[in-house]
């Protein structure tokens, strides 16, 4: 990956970089299980997240609020001037697709939006479920943040009715971070050709102009679309079957130790992440000290909890380029310094 990103510079209009970007299409396409077509951003998530918002947003926007990331959206929802409506549940609890058609059924949102996998709390929402529900509110559009679980689980957009799904570069697909792709629906786009002050950079009918030339609306970052190609060559070599179930089964691993060593997750068992787990410091462990003697001696991090749960909780990865081995080094290090650590 890193090599293809030192590769020679081309010209973003030239047609080198058209062949790139066509050629990407059929397996993006292919990942988000879509005929949609599948833009290129380079931005971090936030900038089509935002985008979506503006693109798409007549009456109001019901932002879905588990956790620190999805919760943030209702307040970009507000920066951007839009009406916004906070579906809050607990941190650790999964979207409620009751809950959902609850809100819908006031008639005050034509957008809703959700991460499906909210990596504060290592909590994954029943997409199907949720898609179900929306499936009786024909007006309203689906913008969905699969960051953290494009390629660690199977999202058939299509098949789901998902109008926009999003992913970034720095999650699940490892790659290094300032980059997003985006497939958005063709009734997304008839929305967004309607609405004003939709801006210019993250303006899905720009996006959409230049997708049909195989280009980018601006200048992007062409090392990192030569890292995506390698990396999606690598799942295509990995099959990606195979990549589902090696998140599975790393991800199963983590779950054993936390068990092991008398932790709990944080969420439900039913609802939590494949990609990572967020871990509840129920033995009052001192994560911080934890965290330093990691990287001190064997020069490896784990997160110590994020926002409200630092040190309440501590996040521990298996998403992208994670192995059994790897996985299983980590906690084997992690059992090591939990003998050896105080209690807080």
């Amino acid at each position: 990956m890193y090599a293809a990103m030192s590769k020679p510079m081309v010209g973003h209009r030239s047609k080198d970089f058209v062949a790139l970007y066509q050629g990407l299409q059929p397996d993006l396409q292919a990942l988000m299980y879509t005929r949609d077509p599948v833009y290129i951003s380079t931005s971090s998530s936030w900038g089509v997240m935002e985008g979506s918002i503006r693109n798409l947003t007549f009456k109001g926007v019901l932002n879905c609020m588990n956790g620190a990331f999805s919760d943030k959206w209702n307040d970009v929802a507000k920066r951007c001037g839009k009406e916004a409506g906070a579906l809050q549940f607990e941190w650790g609890q999964p979207i409620d697709p009751a809950a959902v058609r609850k809100e819908l059924a006031t008639g005050k949102y034509d957008v809703i939006t959700l991460i499906h996998n909210e990596t504060s709390t290592g909590t994954m929402s029943d997409l199907a479920a949720i898609m179900a529900v929306l499936r009786e509110f024909p007006d309203v559009i689906s913008v969905v943040d699969s960051v953290s679980s494009f390629t660690v689980v199977p999202i058939k957009k299509d098949e789901l009715g998902i109008d926009v799904l999003l992913s970034g570069s720095q999650k699940a697909l490892s790659l290094p971070p300032g980059l997003s792709v985006v497939s958005v629906s063709e009734r997304a786009r008839q929305r967004a050709a309607k609405v004003p002050g939709r801006g210019y950079y993250f303006d899905f009918l720009e996006f959409h102009a230049n997708h049909e030339k195989g280009m980018t609306p601006s200048t992007p970052c062409i090392a990192l679309i030569n890292g995506l190609r390698a990396k999606v060559d690598e799942i295509k070599a990995e099959g990606i079957e195979n990549r589902y179930a090696r998140h599975a089964k790393t991800n199963a691993m983590v779950h054993a130790w936390a068990e092991k060593n008398e932790f709990k997750l944080l969420p439900a068992k039913q609802y939590a992440s494949k990609a990572l787990s967020c871990i509840a410091n129920t033995r009052n462990i001192d994560v911080e000290a934890l965290n330093k003697a990691l990287k001190s001696r064997f020069n490896c991090v784990i997160d110590g909890g994020y926002g409200k749960l630092k040190g309440k909780t501590f996040r521990i990865s298996n998403m992208g380029d994670e192995t059994e081995a790897t996985i299983a080094q980590l906690l084997g290090q992690l059992d090591t310094l939990l003998a050896e650590l105080p209690k807080a």
